[in-house]
């Protein structure tokens, strides 16, 4: 799995862990859920950290939680 499938995967676990959707979060953070949606599939290859950071405020988590999970030590290295 690369980074930009976990940052994917991560967004899609705390929406569940929530029970809200994709708009939902949208709403929450203030963006488009069009943006939601294009780090969630192939659009965005390289999903920008502001962006997720306001997802992380949208959610009231922080930025380094948002990292803590497995997903991320089992990524890919992206450089090849």
């Amino acid at each position: 799995m690369n980074t930009k499938e976990a940052v994917a995967e991560r967004i899609k676990m705390l929406c569940k862990e929530r029970n809200i959707t994709v708009n939902g979060l949208a709403n929450l953070c203030g963006v488009a859920p069009s943006t939601i949606y294009s780090m969630l599939n192939t659009k965005s290859k390289n999903p920008g950290i502001v962006t997720i950071k306001i997802i992380c405020d949208g959610l009231e988590i922080s930025v380094r939680n948002f990292f803590d999970n497995d997903l991320f030590n089992e990524t890919e290295q992206e450089i090849k």
